[in-house]
């Protein structure tokens, strides 16, 4: 597996990728994967699909309906993300459901067979999270903390002991494009900041290259999902050309500041 923090070597700023596992295909999904690497993804966040995704929005929702329907299994997923030759970093996004009944012990054996970094379980609150971390440092694993624009004390206490990078929360609710972010990301930078040197990545409703720069210029790196899955589920098993197109674009915007 490949050490998260070389996406952000040299204070480079980081654009990560999410996608979902399995949709339309997990053939597609492999394939796509490939193209997000290759046009300039430094971190790249594979999405397991799951039948009651609380912190996504419609876009995430119906991929997950979709690769669900169409079979992608844990499994399956595991398999095609070992068979690709990784560039940088990947990541799996899931649930603690999947992961409690797929057993912790070899859930994460299996993220280390695969050359999977990290893990992103937003459905596990940080109080409740030691075991799940102390299973996955036994295989090599990361787990990314959350942390929402909130209290100065709660800020403190999930950042003090994060690793990897900290995945900030642009706003309540669930992922999805946003016109506009009006949460102050350059204050509640400066807050962590205070407590960590751990880098910090934005997420949750960056949709255009213009806010993937912005928000990249107020902390460490952008996160980029619900835009990417959007042009998939419009476009399909055929999506190669417009993906490449987007993902040069945010990785460009993001790779300038």
């Amino acid at each position: 597996m490949i050490d998260i923090s070389t996406a952000f070597a040299g204070g480079k700023k980081a654009f990560a990728a999410f996608i979902t596992a399995g949709d339309p295909t997990l053939e597609d999904t492999k394939r796509y994967l490939g193209i997000i690497q290759d046009c300039g993804a430094d971190i790249i966040e594979v999405g397991i699909p799951f039948s009651d995704p609380i912190a996504e929005g419609e876009v995430i929702q119906d991929a997950d309906a979709r690769a669900l329907a169409g079979g992608a299994t844990l499994d399956k997923i595991f398999q095609m993300v070992e068979g690709v030759q990784k560039k940088v970093p990947y990541l799996f996004m899931t649930y603690a459901n999947p992961v409690y009944f797929y057993g912790y012990a070899r859930f994460f054996e299996r993220c280390r067979r695969a050359g999977v970094s990290g893990v992103i379980i937003p459905d596990i609150p940080f109080e409740e999270s030691g075991e799940v971390k102390e299973v996955a440092a036994n295989y090599g694993v990361t787990v990314i903390d959350m942390v929402a624009p909130t209290s100065e004390e709660r800020i403190k206490k999930v950042c003090a002991q994060s690793r990897g990078f900290i995945y900030l929360v642009s706003s309540l609710g669930v992922t999805g494009m946003r016109s506009h972010i009006d949460t102050n990301i350059s204050s509640v930078y400066g807050r962590i900041r205070a407590v960590t040197d751990t880098p910090v990545c934005v997420g949750f409703g960056i949709s255009s290259p213009e806010q993937a720069k912005k928000m990249a210029g107020e902390c460490d790196g952008a996160i980029v999902g619900s835009a990417i899955v959007k042009i998939i589920g419009q476009e399909g098993s055929h999506a190669d050309e417009k993906l490449a197109d987007f993902i040069t674009s945010v990785a460009s915007a993001v790779h300038s500041v």
